[in-house]
């Protein structure tokens, strides 16, 4: 079952961006809120049941813990990722955002005391090597800023991965995730009321590159279009699909759930192949089979190990 949180964790995940481009018209931060909203909602009903059923009070320091890890997971993170996408290709977001297992792993030793193996180090360098493939970060048309908040992204992603491992057993995946969306949502309300200050719009031109921080609406620009990728992103990818991946978390560790993130870069073109019409490279599909190699390494034989034993 704990590999099944895996697969579909990396599934949902490897859809993201692909739904994002779909959901044409609304605004980067716009979106961003409105899926961690949709995601927040989905997994209520779920986490009122389970604070019932366990007898799980709430007290002020865990709020205060949910706002810290809402902060940094939705507003920060995810944030900066939507900045990213409008600084370079959300191709190039998509892949370099995948590398925050090699952070999460190193936080995890630093962090949990988790110990790393041969298997995995070997999993990391071969999925490492088949980003950098995929990514070929020798053109010279890459943008710096663009790449410079992914990493970002990625690095703050994965100190909110280690953030939820902390209490993800005193509460459960779902709760975790819920009380985070929420209330990072709610962080995220109060920035768009502020971006349409106007102290705040007279200070950025709306036709620069930072025109998507003014006037940030909420609901304005949801059409027939967009809502159903808008929908999906928040339903499926957002609350379920961080369901999974903590849930992996839950049964296996930190570091072999974070393989999630080294099997969607292998996933996310072809999707992007089958759905946008998108080329695949000969560079990617180089990077597919290293990243494949290094899944291989994780999954396959450890299952393997286990089957031995009994």
């Amino acid at each position: 079952m704990k590999y099944l949180f895996i697969a579909l964790a990396a599934l949902l995940f490897s859809v993201m961006e692909i739904l994002g481009k779909l959901a044409v018209g609304l605004n980067a931060l716009q979106l961003n809120f409105l899926r961690f909203v949709l995601g927040g909602i989905i997994l209520l009903l779920p986490t009122i049941n389970i604070l019932k059923r366990e007898n799980i009070k709430l007290t002020k320091n865990d709020i205060i813990y949910f706002f810290g890890t809402g902060l940094l997971g939705v507003v920060i993170s995810m944030s900066l990722f939507q900045l990213a996408i409008n600084f370079t290709k959300a191709s190039t977001v998509a892949i370099l955002f995948s590398t925050n297992p090699i952070f999460t792993i190193l936080f995890a030793c630093l962090f949990l005391g988790e110990k790393l193996n041969k298997k995995t180090i070997v999993s990391i360098i071969f999925s490492s090597l088949g980003i950098l493939f995929i990514l070929n970060p020798f053109r010279t048309n890459s943008d710096i800023l663009g790449i410079v908040l992914s990493i970002l992204s990625a690095v703050t992603f994965s100190l909110y991965s280690i953030a939820g491992k902390l209490r993800s057993s005193k509460y459960g995946s779902t709760v975790l995730n819920c009380m985070s969306f929420i209330i990072g949502s709610a962080i995220m309300l109060i920035l768009i009321f502020i971006s349409n200050f106007p102290v705040i719009s007279s200070h950025i031109s709306p036709t620069g590159k930072l025109g998507f921080m003014i006037n940030i609406p909420i609901l304005s620009g949801i059409n027939l279009q967009n809502i159903i990728p808008l929908i999906l992103l928040g339903v499926l990818v957002t609350g379920f699909g961080y369901m999974f991946y903590f849930k992996a978390m839950d049964t296996t560790s930190v570091t072999t759930a974070s393989m999630v993130f080294f099997i969607k870069p292998a996933l996310a073109p072809i999707f992007a192949l089958l759905i946008l019409n998108e080329s695949i490279s000969i560079n990617t599909i180089i990077g597919i089979a290293l990243i494949l190699i290094g899944a291989y390494f994780i999954f396959v034989k450890k299952n393997l190990k286990i089957k031995l034993k009994s």
